[in-house]
């Protein structure tokens, strides 16, 4: 009875201490693996906002060129 006591008393401990054990290590692995997406999330984030400041940029060139142009244009009229 002794023997039995003691498997019982030490499988509850090993169960109680290998749950805990392992509810700490999944807790610390979900945020770890969630702060790895979090980061992945903002580089998309960051080269999806670069790619539209470049669209803006290269749209803003070609608006100037084509005032500048326009202004040329005014100024052979106004010269001649």
């Amino acid at each position: 009875m002794s023997d039995r006591d003691g498997f019982a008393t030490g499988f509850l401990l090993g169960t109680i201490i290998g749950g805990t054990i392992g509810g700490v290590l999944g807790a610390l692995l979900v945020k770890k693996n969630s702060l790895a997406i979090e980061d992945k999330d903002k580089e998309k984030h960051l080269s999806e906002a670069e790619e539209k400041i470049e669209g803006t940029r290269k749209s803003l060139e070609e608006k100037i060129a084509q005032i500048n142009l326009a202004i040329d244009d005014v100024r052979e009229q106004l010269g001649s």
